[in-house]
């Protein structure tokens, strides 16, 4: 099974990209996140002439997420409202932060499809700063109470974190940075302690090699100036 994703930064925006990219390479599954469009504006009719059943939760101008298969998408449920998730934390249902359009869960081909936009922080000062952590913790909590480590679980996504000094092209400089910072690396790394795996390390070892390069960045990719 071929599983892709990618952080689409605006779907309709990049939806010939996104069309074109799926004719060309046929993966079995894509999951998309930051789509930026509410759900009543999802551009169906353009995937509904493709071979891909879709399903997705978005919100207007932020976040938004989806996934594309070849295959049924089964037990599509959205949030951590998904499956069971008491009292994380120990908050009340009252003081529990706002769910965003930030995650969906299906089942495809016997494996769980976990898709994931995590908050990117703004700044490590900031209240957003401690959702993004908050948000890791809860979804930990959410993993452990849905699933076991043994079971076919595929988390995928952005999850904006550079967790090891291979994982930027300047890790001195970007120290501090609110995905390159200790706080973010230990959250993360409590949730893969569950049971997960990265696959990409497993396969690509070597520093040089990144999911990301920043559009921003004056000739990021032709420079490999990566995350």
């Amino acid at each position: 099974m071929k599983v892709a994703s990618f952080n689409v930064n605006s779907l309709r925006a990049r939806l010939p990209v996104v069309l074109q990219w799926l004719t060309e390479h046929q993966p079995d599954i894509l999951c998309v996140q930051e789509t930026k469009v509410q759900d009543i504006d999802f551009p169906t009719d353009a995937f509904d002439q493709t071979r891909y059943r879709y399903a997705f939760k978005g919100q207007k101008s932020y976040n938004g997420v989806a996934i594309f298969s070849k295959s049924k998408i089964a037990d599509i449920e959205f949030g951590f409202s998904a499956g069971r998730l008491a009292e994380p934390l120990g908050l009340t249902a009252d003081e529990q932060p706002k769910d965003q359009a930030r995650l969906i869960k299906a089942r495809i081909n016997g494996i769980v499809i976990v898709n994931t936009y995590i908050p990117q922080g703004d700044s490590p000062e900031s209240e957003k700063f401690k959702y993004k952590i908050n948000w890791f913790n809860r979804l930990r909590i959410f993993f452990e109470n849905n699933f076991k480590p043994t079971d076919p679980v595929l988390w995928v996504g952005d999850f904006n974190v550079a967790p090891e000094p291979r994982d930027v092209y300047d890790p001195e400089g970007l120290l501090g940075h609110v995905c390159f910072c200790p706080e973010v690396t230990e959250a993360l790394n409590e949730v893969c302690r569950w049971g997960f795996v990265d696959v990409f390390r497993m396969h690509c070892s070597e520093p040089g090699q990144y999911t990301f390069w920043d559009y921003r960045l004056r000739n990021s990719f032709k420079r490999n100036l990566g995350w």
